[in-house]
């Protein structure tokens, strides 16, 4: 096999996130969706509000259900330090440290106040239900406590992100709880439950099949990829001047970079006891955000405001960064965690 095919071949995933944000760059009208925030009533021949929402979002948590090993769920239920760490940074240490991060940003930046609030408006959102799990699952890491977390997180972040938005911005509206409870339920809780009960029955056909699990999750990720830079592409949220938008890209870059480092050098600390995949989920899980979750939030605690669109770029910046950024780590941190293995049981 030719050496550039192989590589290729090899890195896969890597290639069809850039081809497939290429696509999206040629013609976003195709994977655009039905929202009035993006001021398109009328989605997409792909339909990503229906698609992507319900079908792709629910085959990734189907799939980590029929894949998942019940004894492994169980189990990463009971890690309640970890599940401690991940809520605690992800909804605790990340709002704060940004909040007083805003206030530097203020005095040597000349970005406008809204855009920068749009910041702290990133920091209070949940984590996201399929992106972390994905890349958890893509790395080979703990990837039921990454699903715990994700479900768990976002659940709590429907209660949590007005009143760290009130805390932090002085801003509070009644929110459409029970709305967000059955999307979550649809699109992660029974998917999940239904892969988990369908196992029960193939389980040894699984076990000597060994389906591709993560391959097609991994392609459902980028079918999300895609439809998100197709919005992105066409969010009017984006008209603000060059200078604006690449300050606020850079800074968001920066900011993961560090909430990462952090995240995988605290995990490591001996008094939290995480081996190698506990810290790949802790990775990814603690440092994501969620932009299904966060934008409606937005819509409703800022219904009617003229600050809406700027405080929304952050956070349309962070959601595919995020994902970039963690697609181009796998090899990486899957590497790093092999390693890890190895040393603690060398016939691995």
């Amino acid at each position: 096999m030719n050496p550039l095919v192989a590589v290729l071949l090899k890195n896969w995933f890597l290639c069809g996130i850039v081809l497939f944000i290429l696509l999206a760059w040629a013609d976003p009208e195709i994977g655009k969706k039905e929202t009035i925030i993006l001021k398109s009533l009328k989605g997409g021949p792909l339909h990503p509000e229906i698609t992507v929402k319900y079908f792709a979002v629910g085959f990734i948590f189907f799939n980590s259900g029929l894949s998942l090993k019940s004894e492994e769920l169980k189990r990463a239920v009971m890690q309640v330090k970890l599940h401690i760490f991940v809520q605690s940074f992800t909804l605790l240490f990340v709002p704060v440290f940004m909040y007083f991060f805003k206030s530097v940003l203020a005095k040597v930046t000349p970005l406008d106040p809204w855009l920068l609030s749009g910041l702290t408006v990133v920091s209070c959102m949940p984590p996201p239900v399929s992106s972390a799990v994905i890349l958890t699952k893509a790395v080979g890491g703990n990837e039921a406590a990454a699903i715990f977390n994700s479900a768990f997180g976002s659940f709590l972040g429907i209660i949590a992100t007005p009143l760290l938005l009130l805390t932090f911005m002085g801003e509070s509206a009644a929110m459409s709880f029970g709305t967000i409870f059955a999307q979550l339920s649809v699109t992660v809780v029974i998917p999940l439950i239904c892969g988990q009960i369908l196992r029960q029955f193939v389980k040894e056909w699984l076990e000597v099949r060994k389906p591709p699990f993560g391959e097609m999750s991994s392609f459902m990720l980028l079918m999300i990829i895609y439809t998100t830079f197709c919005d992105t592409f066409l969010s009017p949220h984006l008209k603000i001047d060059p200078y604006s938008l690449i300050t606020v890209a850079v800074i968001i870059f920066c900011l993961q970079v560090s909430f990462i480092a952090s995240t995988f050098w605290l995990s490591q600390l001996a008094c939290f006891g995480f081996n190698a995949k506990d810290t790949v989920a802790i990775m990814f899980t603690a440092t994501h955000k969620s932009l299904t979750l966060g934008i409606p939030m937005l819509k409703i605690i800022y219904s009617g405001s003229d600050h809406l669109s700027l405080l929304s770029i952050p956070l349309l910046c962070y959601h595919p960064t995020q994902i970039l950024l963690g697609g181009c780590l796998v090899p990486s941190v899957q590497k790093w965690m092999s390693s890890k293995l190895r040393q603690v049981a060398p016939d691995i």
